[in-house]
């Protein structure tokens, strides 16, 4: 049975987020969901964080964040997830749903409750065939090829918050983007990520393989995400290099690390629209199915590109090998990467989550207003 604390028992929170996190689904439902609420919070609307599943490091940030948690009894989406869920929406001004394991049932379970319904989606609920209706009062797919038809089925009528404006991106990268960035040639670093949770188990051979062959004075930064098991092996593939990498466990300077790269090797998930808006080049590594309409709408979208892509989905030592050798082609064509940095600008312009919350704020206002 799901126990509330006191304190949340009695406290009314505005907003509230049901996502989850962990090793195999990473973090990226949770990460853009503290976007939105870093701006709501901005605002000084409380939120509260609701989840079945989710790292400890996770949580920790969240609640650095100033956010409230609440874990529930899994799994996700099952009957006691959704009476949970529902009888928190009934006390909220408002909720935002984030992740695959929530049907079609469970959604209008949620909408039923009466507060506005923010639904974020990647593609599974576009289409002439969805899986049913999203029931939603706002819909966010911020992939670039996202269309008003996409959601003439799930979505009828609902406010749709499509396209790069409304990537939302986390404070400390809004922050970092408001600064001057230093010269690309001046960025001596390479930034290797591989989301929250690195479920292929990229990073430590990539260490290995990539950091022995860097020119000098060029150093890999490695970024363990907080969802990861893998932090002892990235340490322990780091150690014969000494200064020339430095791996960042859940680190709060993503920001200012992402600034500092003269190229990215990421996963191609949320790190995107935030790579995106710091103009980093990026070699992105599509290592989850999810992964590759979204990859695929970023390779077309313009030329020059201003990211490469490589399926790795297979994982392993020989997904390694390749990430490492387009890595060091890039690293090694300096002009190639001031292209794609140049075409990088303006992609993304670090305020989507300002704007997601807006939105949202204007629902909740208008339901007030209704009822």
């Amino acid at each position: 049975m799901t126990v509330l604390s006191t304190t949340l028992e009695t406290a009314r929170f505005p907003v509230v987020f049901r996502a989850d996190g962990g090793e195999i689904i990473g973090l990226g439902h949770i990460m853009r969901c503290l976007a939105v609420a870093e701006a709501l919070m901005e605002r000084e609307i409380p939120c509260l964080f609701v989840a079945t599943a989710l790292p400890d490091a996770a949580e920790r940030r969240l609640a650095a964040s100033g956010a409230g948690v609440l874990r529930l009894n899994g799994p996700a989406g099952g009957d006691e997830d959704r009476a949970a869920t529902v009888a928190l929406a009934a006390r909220a001004g408002a909720v935002v749903l984030d992740g695959y394991g929530f049907d079609a049932g469970y959604r209008a379970a949620v909408a039923a409750a009466g507060r506005p319904v923010l639904a974020f989606d990647d593609g599974a609920f576009t289409g002439p065939h969805p899986p049913g209706p999203l029931s939603a009062a706002l819909v966010v797919n911020a992939s670039p090829g996202a269309t008003p038809a996409d959601y003439a089925v799930s979505a009828p009528g609902a406010r749709l918050l499509l396209g790069p404006a409304h990537a939302p991106v986390r404070r400390e990268v809004r922050q970092a983007a408001a600064r001057p960035l230093p010269p690309l040639d001046g960025r001596r670093s390479i930034l290797l990520t591989f989301g929250g949770s690195d479920p292929l188990a990229l990073t430590s051979p990539c260490i290995r393989l990539l950091a022995p062959r860097l020119p000098p004075g060029v150093r890999l930064v490695a970024v363990v995400g907080g969802g990861s098991p893998w932090l002892g092996d990235c340490r322990a593939a780091a150690v014969p290099f000494g200064e020339r990498v430095a791996v960042h466990y859940d680190t709060p300077a993503m920001g200012a690390l992402m600034a500092g790269a003269g190229l990215a090797v990421s996963a191609a998930g949320g790190t995107v629209a935030e790579l995106a808006a710091l103009s980093v080049p990026a070699l992105l590594a599509v290592v989850a199915d999810n992964q590759t309409p979204a990859a695929a709408a970023v390779d077309a979208d313009e030329m020059p590109s201003w990211c490469r892509i490589v399926d790795v989905r297979g994982g392993g030592e020989q997904a390694a090998a390749r990430i490492t050798a387009a890595a060091l082609a890039l690293w090694d064509d300096p002009p190639r990467r001031q292209a794609m940095s140049y075409a990088a600008r303006g992609r993304v312009d670090g305020q989507g989550a300002g704007r997601i919350a807006q939105a949202l704020l204007d629902a909740m206002g208008a339901a007030m207003a209704g009822r």
